[in-house]
């Protein structure tokens, strides 16, 4: 079981490319980069805002949940990382999220959007003011999308 991700070299890479993405993206800082790259992913790792990412599967897995994802996804990380991320909406919102993620791959990135999500144990929350942006490595080859977010309410 992993206790500290943000202390894995690949953890340590992909907090980087998320970083360094949504700065190329949206022209901004996620978090201060300040220390060296260990110290941003574990910045990142505990900022008090969400943070995810999945990758390019078919049906995409998540591989990064900061602690806010996953105490509001109620999932281990060792669990996170084997999700694939469509489970965080509800079945009948799924269609929804795939369309905003869609939009997400055409435009580079989608401000502003709001959805309810749920978690492992079906809690749901109404999430708001949702940033989703597309990842690259830096050859520019497309390797997921990330969110973030820090408004969110419990609904049940």
């Amino acid at each position: 079981m992993v206790k500290e991700p943000w202390k894995q070299s690949e953890i340590i890479t992909w907090s980087q490319l998320i970083l360094d993405n949504y700065r190329n993206v949206l022209g901004d800082e996620l978090i201060e980069r300040k220390g060296n790259a260990e110290e941003q992913a574990k910045t990142l790792f505990f900022a008090s805002f969400a943070v995810a990412s999945h990758g390019t599967e078919t049906d995409p897995i998540y591989n990064y949940g900061n602690q806010v994802i996953l105490d509001l996804w109620e999932r281990s990380w060792d669990e996170m990382i084997k999700t694939p991320s469509r489970l965080s909406a509800e079945p009948n919102l799924r269609e929804e999220r795939q369309n905003s993620l869609d939009q997400t791959t055409t435009q580079g990135y989608l401000k502003n959007y709001q959805c309810i999500r749920i978690s492992r144990t079906g809690k749901r929350y109404k999430i708001e003011d949702i940033t989703i942006w597309n990842l690259q490595d830096n050859r520019g080859n497309y390797c997921g999308q990330a969110a973030t977010f820090s408004n969110w309410s419990v609904l049940s």
